[in-house]
């Protein structure tokens, strides 16, 4: 779950993990830059980029509670055993349509936990999550190049998605693409995109309260109608 807080009336914002996925996606299928419309593997890397998040369907149901503070948990904050516990099956579900999309979603994995690199609790998830990118990768006729230059993609489309779910305000970069949430919408420079794109993601509304239990929680949760956060993604200075 992502939680963003809300200044203006000092609510709090609830978009899951694969509403989020499939805002990447959406951003993804606007790219121009670097011949993606003709990319020979587009519609494989549309499919991880929309699927990525799946396996959080489970966890985002309802949101995770935390008992000492009496708050909801984001995506961030939920317990690693929860984190590590939700990729294989993510992974899974794609390879059923797609093993290199499969594979794509197994090296997103290593790479957005990769502060946890020297961590012994960590040291099984990167093995398994390694495993099952190579294995899916050799049952394809695509090389481990061709992964490594493709994931570039589905890397910066999570970060745009991320930085206007989050409205993260201060600067962001993954693989020289640079992305900032500013006047409702997100910079992105250099832009791989040739016109504005309309971000538009369903969002639950929840008073920013202690919760007395996980039901309490879920209750008003469910009870919040869902509405539409929109905004821009536009080309920053340099693009």
């Amino acid at each position: 779950m992502i939680i963003r807080p809300d200044p203006e009336d000092e609510s709090l914002l609830f978009m899951t993990q694969p509403d989020h996925a499939r805002l990447a996606a959406d951003l993804l299928a606007r790219w121009t830059a670097d011949g993606f419309g003709d990319h020979p593997r587009r519609e494989a890397l549309l499919l991880a980029a929309r699927e990525h998040d799946n396996g959080w369907r489970e966890v985002d149901d309802g949101p995770a509670y935390d008992a000492v503070s009496g708050t909801a948990l984001d995506f961030m904050t939920v317990p690693d055993d929860v984190k590590q516990s939700l990729w294989p099956r993510t992974i899974d579900r794609i390879a059923e349509v797609s093993a290199y999309a499969a594979a794509l979603v197994a090296q997103h994995a290593i790479s957005i936990y990769d502060t946890h690199g020297q961590q012994s609790s960590w040291q099984l998830f990167f093995n398994d999550m390694a495993a099952r990118r190579d294995r899916l990768l050799a049952s394809t006729d695509h090389s481990a190049r061709e992964l490594q230059e493709d994931y570039r993609f589905l890397s910066v489309v999570d970060l745009l998605s991320l930085s206007f779910c989050n409205a993260w305000s201060d600067e962001r970069e993954r693989f020289g693409c640079r992305v900032r949430y500013a006047g409702e919408g997100i910079d992105v420079t250099p832009a791989p995109f040739h016109d504005l794109v309309l971000l538009r993601i369903r969002a639950r509304r929840l008073p920013n309260r202690r919760y007395a239990s996980t039901a309490d929680l879920r209750a008003t949760y469910e009870d919040a109608p869902p509405e539409l956060i929109e905004g821009l993604a536009r080309g920053g200075s340099g693009s």
